[in-house]
């Protein structure tokens, strides 16, 4: 598959290809079933035409576009999978955040790693949807597995800007309509909103016999709270809301209140077998996944 949008860099593009057969195991064990085969199963579609190449079976020349092209083609199929992926991409202002000292905003990051997940779900010829929000859902592609969705997937999230406060558990909700048929939901997203509430409504997909999976990313200065001299912090959701403050008379206050939103958002994920991966944008995507990955199959 070429490299479908700038989005999705080569080195990450090439790393994740190398990913598919680990990666395989591992969305085996998320999925409530097994993987579609390219060529057998009892309820066969039509996915698409490739140029053949030396090997192929001569039963699967279509032979109609060899008249029509005088090019060989073979017809690719496949058979429907208990598997699809919706990879949901948090697009609220606080997802803006982008650090001095960081090449990306928590956006860009964010829409880099759902790239990776597209190219590596569709990589494994399965079914991959999107789905961007705010405090409600923007946009809704539904999962579908030909190569060529991963453009549109790509080109969306690529035009795709912040605005607006987060209500990451009225998505879910939202999203819980709309997802008819079991599968894995990534949740891609700063995911500050409020925890039970949050817990609460994923559980609501769990009951559903869905597969979550949260990659929760963040700004190095949000872990770190690196500011020294006095400052005017500004509620990114919130434009009226500023305040010019002493970071050293708020720095432990501001890490004990992480710290606490931290523990109840891991403790919850763990007792609803979410696997919570923490993210900053000064990693690697590519590695990111593979780290999961292998941590997945270990399990």
């Amino acid at each position: 598959m070429a490299n479908p949008s700038p989005i999705l860099s080569a080195e990450d593009r090439d790393r994740v290809a190398k990913l598919q057969w680990f990666a395989k195991g591992v969305v085996e064990g998320l999925s409530v079933g097994m993987h579609r085969s390219p060529n057998k199963g009892s309820s066969i579609e039509f996915k698409e035409h490739r140029a053949y190449v030396r090997g192929d079976e001569i039963r699967l020349i279509d032979w109609k576009l060899f008249g029509k092209t005088d090019r060989l083609y073979v017809k690719q199929f496949e058979v429907e999978t208990n598997l699809r992926a919706t990879l949901v991409l948090d697009q609220s202002r606080s997802m803006s955040y982008q650090g001095e000292k960081s090449a990306v905003s928590k956006h860009d990051f964010a829409v880099r790693l759902a790239a990776c997940l597209a190219y590596l779900f569709v990589g494994q010829h399965d079914a991959v949807g999107v789905a961007t929000f705010d405090a409600r859902v923007r946009q809704y592609v539904p999962p579908k597995s030909v190569p060529s969705h991963v453009h549109s997937l790509l080109e969306m999230m690529a035009g795709s800007h912040c605005a607006g406060e987060t209500s990451i558990a009225e998505v879910i909700r939202q999203l819980s309509t709309k997802i008819r048929r079991r599968g894995v939901l990534v949740l891609i997203s700063d995911c500050f909103d409020d925890v039970p509430s949050l817990l609460s409504a994923l559980s609501i997909l769990r009951q559903m016999g869905n597969e979550v999976v949260i990659f929760q990313i963040w700004d190095p200065d949000e872990l770190s709270f690196p500011f020294r001299k006095r400052t005017q912090f500004q509620s990114l959701e919130n434009p009226s809301g500023r305040k010019m403050l002493d970071p050293r008379l708020v720095r432990k206050a501001y890490l004990k209140n992480l710290e606490k939103f931290q523990s109840d958002l891991t403790k919850g994920c763990l007792k609803q077998r979410i696997p919570l991966i923490v993210c900053n944008t000064s990693q690697s995507h590519s590695q990111i996944l593979s780290q999961f990955i292998v941590q997945q199959g270990q399990r």
